[in-house]
């Protein structure tokens, strides 16, 4: 994962890189990220489905390798020399459904491997490799673009792409018991199995409409932040790199003090300090003017953002059953791939109006509102406390 991750980050990069610095446009940000984000979206669902069916395993590779193949008929193309910017967009598309593919099955596969009590400690660390994986990727992507072309990087990806496959096929993983039972199953019923999970289990399903409204709210800071670097501090390349890698470098360090720390007693409290955190760091994003200040909260976010992801996992592992894991998880990308793009469609333009830094503020005065909300769910923070089994059933 950590291989393949390297490859499709620089792509992505190169890709919201090449669109930033040509357009400057907040409405070409928008449609990019409406392609990348909108077949994850009604993917999703169905992946979580053949997550739960299949060998999560086999749909791994087979997500590998459909983004393999269509970043080679990419660099072909661009080549031999026709390099219009929708192609970009469709093939954003393209390779959002292969990783539609692979996100339920990552997520599902982990405690299927993992001890209950190592889930905190495997995705902390997991979180941390992923970004250090991206800490990279911006620092080779720049130094590809200063060095060579931008179809380089295109098939460097296919490369490791390759490469990542070679191991994962080398791996013995067990085929998990609930895709033993798949063929005497109706496969449109298990989807409307996996909704009726959710609507049994009210916290969850709550808990889903807090991560839909907060991707939601947050969509500025994480998509509009090349464009606020490029009008507010200037176009250099360095500048986006180093925003970048301030980020990540933050993920990392939240990881491995997530990892170590393991969070409050309590996960969803973790949720809500994560989320009141970065209500705070979302407004001092819009009114620092310095730049090196502003890496600074870029870096503050990172740590926020891993501490908010590895809660939130490792609750989904240890609370939904083992035979809702793809599901479960396909139904969180779907609402992940669907809040970006709906916020995008809203603050994209909106940021070709107003300042992204008056909308970053609002926004995050919005977000402390969410986080002091959440206390209010009793049933939720029960389910949260740990060693707080829910033992209610959906049968």
């Amino acid at each position: 994962q950590l291989i393949t991750q390297f490859g499709t980050a620089l792509v992505s990069y190169a890709i919201t890189w090449y669109i930033t610095l040509n357009t400057q446009s907040g409405l070409m940000m928008t449609l990019a990220i409406i392609f990348s984000f909108l077949p994850t979206f009604l993917l999703s669902p169905f992946a979580g489905v053949w997550s739960d069916r299949y060998s999560r395993k086999k749909l791994i590779l087979y997500g590998d390798l459909g983004v393999a193949f269509t970043t080679l008929i990419l660099a072909i193309v661009f080549l031999t020399g026709y390099k219009e910017i929708w192609l970009l967009f469709l093939i954003s598309a393209i390779r959002a459904l292969g990783s539609a593919i692979q996100m339920p099955a990552s997520s599902a596969l982990i405690p299927q491997i993992v001890p209950e009590e190592k889930l905190t400690k495997v995705n902390g660390y997991m979180q941390s490799a992923l970004s250090l994986m991206n800490i990279i990727s911006p620092i080779a992507a720049a130094a590809l673009l200063g060095l060579a072309s931008f179809e380089a990087i295109l098939f460097i990806d296919v490369g490791t792409a390759i490469i990542g496959m070679a191991f994962l096929v080398s791996l013995k993983i067990p085929l998990h018991h609930n895709a033993k039972a798949a063929k005497i199953r109706s496969y449109f019923q298990d989807i409307k199995d996996g909704l009726a999970y959710l609507r049994c289990k009210g916290y969850l399903l709550r808990l889903f409409l807090f991560f839909a409204f907060f991707y939601f709210v947050v969509s500025p800071a994480a998509f509009l932040t090349p464009l606020q670097v490029v009008r507010s501090f200037g176009t250099e390349l360095y500048r986006l790199t180093a925003v970048e890698i301030a980020f990540f470098l933050g993920m990392v360090a939240g990881g491995v003090l997530i990892a170590n720390w393991g969070g409050f007693k309590n996960k969803i409290h973790t949720l809500i300090f994560s989320i009141l955190i970065s209500g705070v760091l979302c407004i001092l994003q819009g009114t620092i003017q310095n730049f090196t200040i502003f890496l600074i909260v870029i870096f503050l976010i990172g740590i926020s953002v891993a501490i908010f992801n590895t809660p939130t996992t490792v609750f989904l592992q240890e609370r939904v059953s083992e035979d809702y894991y793809g599901r479960v998880f396909g139904i969180l990308n779907s609402l992940m791939s669907s809040m970006f793009p709906l916020g995008i469609l809203l603050f994209g333009p909106l940021g070709d109006l107003i300042p992204i830094e008056t909308i970053l503020v609002i926004n995050g005065f919005i977000l402390i509102l969410e986080g002091f909300s959440m206390f209010r769910d009793r049933e939720l923070l029960r389910v949260g406390q740990e060693g707080v089994k829910d033992g209610k059933s959906c049968k």
